[in-house]
């Protein structure tokens, strides 16, 4: 069976955004020819879940092809309908069950981006597989939340940690079963 995995970064006090949804504190990690393993992460998957917010942040300051690059499904959660885009589905219908669909099907792994609501959904109902969680060296003091109050309690089961000369450490977890 697919797993799902997320894959994101997070301030050292917990927050994946400054208020008004700003992700610059990101950029004081940034370093020519470092991707901090998201080109080998995104090489095992074929699906990415993603909230509307994060995606079009992510479109306005990278581009769509960030996400779409023509060889994985796309599905952004969203309230409001929109007609699909290339491979990508604008989706407003119960998250669980898609990801239950998703997992049952044939094919590589789930990458979730975020953002913290679907990222809440999908604890709430026991669907993450893995954390890959890379901890910026700030601490923020506002924004929002990675993880949100009013979930069940998971044990999780350390595989890596990595660090980088910027200061980033990357934590990878695995939901023990």
């Amino acid at each position: 069976m697919r797993k799902i995995s997320l894959f994101i970064a997070t301030s050292l006090d917990g927050y994946i955004a400054k208020p008004n949804d700003d992700l610059s504190f990101l950029k004081i990690v940034e370093k020519e020819g470092e991707d901090y393993g998201y080109a080998k992460f995104t090489a095992t998957i074929d699906t990415l879940i993603i909230g509307r917010k994060t995606y079009d942040y992510v479109v306005r300051e990278i581009g769509a092809s960030h996400y779409d690059n023509g060889e994985r499904d796309v599905y952004v959660v969203t309230k409001t309908p929109r007609p699909n885009v290339g491979k990508t589905t604008f989706y407003t219908g119960d998250l669980t069950e898609l990801v239950k669909r998703l997992k049952s099907k044939e094919g590589e792994n789930i990458y979730c981006d975020g953002g913290a609501e679907v990222i809440h959904e999908l604890l709430k109902n026991d669907l993450i597989d893995e954390l890959i969680i890379s901890v910026i060296p700030i601490l923020l003091g506002n924004g929002t939340r990675l993880f949100k109050d009013g979930r069940p309690e998971q044990t999780l089961e350390l595989i890596t940690t990595k660090t980088y000369d910027t200061g980033l450490t990357q934590l990878h977890y695995k939901r023990k079963k």
